[in-house]
């Protein structure tokens, strides 16, 4: 979805009183460590949105050799997912536009954050959201996949 169509869909959500869950990534490579997170974070309400890092903003967090997989085949892999509700792009280096526009109920991130440094949290907790930390599932990662391949 764009933007326009994102907020309409929270919009909405949020009038049938249903919980909105927002987390954001690469999602290069999708893993069973990407389930388990995605699974984890839709049991923290009733909409899961997947923010999805566009290639170029891949690229600068990850190197000219990444993403592996384009916006398109990431996002049709993420959409396929039954517990996931919404995947929208942004191509901005942080998700905090997206974020501060669709104003999610619930933040979430992987455990290699802390609550104080998730973009997007203050935004999220002024308006009465929560911000949540889940642990990732030990032994994967889309960078070890892509240098045991590579060995």
């Amino acid at each position: 979805m764009n933007l326009a169509q994102a907020k309409i869909a929270v919009k909405t959500w949020k009038n049938n009183q249903q919980c909105v869950v927002f987390t954001n990534g690469c999602f290069d490579i999708l893993h069973l460590g990407h389930i388990d997170y995605l699974e984890k974070a839709k049991l923290k309400g009733d909409k899961l949105i997947i923010g999805l890092n566009s290639d170029n903003s891949v690229k600068k967090l990850k190197g000219n050799q990444r993403p592996i997989n384009s916006i398109i085949a990431r996002s049709r892999m993420l959409a396929a997912i039954q517990f996931v509700d919404l995947v929208i792009e942004f191509d901005e280096d942080t998700p905090l536009m997206l974020i501060e526009n669709l104003l999610p109920d619930v933040l979430v991130k992987g455990g290699d954050y802390t609550k104080q440094n998730i973009v997007g949290a203050n935004s999220v907790l002024t308006t009465g959201g929560s911000v949540e930390v889940i642990e990732f599932t030990d032994g994967y990662s889309t960078t070890k996949l892509i240098n045991q391949l590579k060995n």
